[in-house]
């Protein structure tokens, strides 16, 4: 009777269903998208790699405003070139360079990129970055000390930027700096590059110093990363001391620079991907409250244009248990239907993320679980009120409704 009663009414069913379809794939949908930011971020770390760290002028979750640095900050020096290269020289220590991050956009012949990072770094960039030089050469150890204006730029910058044209010998413009191409860089597949901010260009780091206005707080970095049997505790202390003696810091005096290595920066992104999470469920939640609203609004419809049906039913024997039932399971197999359909959209709209941000991974599998449970469940909870309704119903006074 519930089956027969949803398809008489075939446009009313379909609307209630699509609420109940709208709010699952939502919840999938977010879901995709948080799983496949954490797989990218944990595989982007693999690529550096776990013992790799950073030293920073100050740690902040969020980058600090240079206008308007904290004291703390203010007191703090600059990262040198000269303190990487003293750190390099530690026996722990199997690479340490300092790096220098800023946005610019590519140009050559009229065409323009999009505001991308720009790094500026040694001939070894590769031993952190991963990946590989497809045409032409890397940097020479003479123009990363020199600071020569040439520049390695990254192979979907060269494709945007030079179309079919070999980039190989020209001359294009990075941030309005003339800069020589010599090679085309591929980046790794598992790297982890947010939208709209992946790695366009690698210069010298004198070039790019001397060549784009820079945050000396947030851009500036030194990349260490140990020889393989050297832990990471060990090489932090070495490190750690190497800094100290070199700003003549006495035995009380606190650190004037930050150590960040990968766990940290794990922990960051697990802070921001579950707030991410949270805004996610309560999104999904609202999408989802809708569709039980529009559920529980159909079936108090449904009750009240079938009163002389349930009169009928009661005055040949039904009980309210009866009743119930009959309009219980009818809310409950429109959200269940609306729950299966929406997790075909959401594994759909999984794979378009997918193919859309680059992410390795899929739908998760927990997500299209807990979407069916929560369908079914609201179709239960939001049908419980018209069915009570309906169950309560005096056989007399619904068979002379009219």
């Amino acid at each position: 009777m519930a089956g027969d009663a949803i398809w008489a009414q075939k446009l009313r069913s379909s609307l209630t269903v699509l609420g109940i379809v709208i709010g699952v794939a939502t919840v999938m949908a977010m879901a995709s998208i948080v799983q496949g930011i954490r797989g990218q971020i944990f595989n982007s770390l693999e690529v550096v790699g776990p013992t790799t760290f950073r030293i920073v002028r100050f740690f902040s979750s969020t980058p600090l405003n240079p206008d308007a640095l904290p004291r703390e900050v203010r007191i703090r020096p600059v990262l040198r070139a000269e303190e990487a290269e003293a750190i390099a020289d530690l026996p722990e220590i199997g690479y340490a360079a300092i790096w220098l991050a800023v946005l610019e956009r590519l140009e050559y012949e009229g065409v323009r990129s999009q505001v991308t990072v720009v790094y500026g770094a040694d001939d070894r960039f590769m031993e952190i970055l991963g990946g590989g030089i497809i045409s032409g050469r890397t940097f020479t150890p003479t123009e990363v000390r020199a600071g020569t204006p040439v520049v390695i730029i990254e192979e979907e910058a060269a494709a945007n930027v030079f179309g079919r044209i070999d980039p190989i010998g020209r001359t294009m413009r990075v941030g309005g700096r003339a800069l020589r191409v010599i090679g085309v860089y591929r980046k790794p597949e598992n790297i982890f590059q947010p939208p709209g901010q992946e790695i366009s260009a690698i210069l010298p780091f004198r070039t790019a110093e001397r060549s784009f206005r820079y945050d000396e707080t947030n851009s500036l970095i030194i990349l260490v990363k140990p020889y393989a049997d050297v832990t990471v505790a060990r090489a932090m202390d070495a490190v750690t001391v190497q800094l100290r003696r070199m700003r003549g810091l006495r035995p009380a005096d606190p650190n004037t620079f930050d150590l960040i290595t990968s766990d940290q920066i794990l922990s960051i992104f697990n802070r921001l991907t579950g707030v991410f999470f949270l805004v996610m469920i309560v999104l999904s939640s609202v999408a989802l409250m809708v569709g039980g609203i529009g559920v529980m609004a159909i079936m108090m419809v449904s009750v009240t244009s079938r009163t002389r049906e349930i009169g009928v039913r009661k005055a040949m024997g039904a009980t309210r248990r009866e009743i119930m039932w009959q309009f219980l399971v009818e809310a409950a197999t429109l959200t269940l239907v609306g729950g299966a359909l929406g997790i075909l959209v959401g594994l759909i709209a999984g794979e378009v993320l997918k193919g859309v941000l680059g992410f390795e991974s899929g739908v998760p599998v927990w997500s299209a679980l807990l979407a069916t449970a929560v369908s079914v469940a609201i179709g239960l909870i939001f049908g419980l009120l018209p069915a009570s309704r309906a169950a309560r119903l005096d056989p007399v006074d619904a068979l002379r409704y009219e």
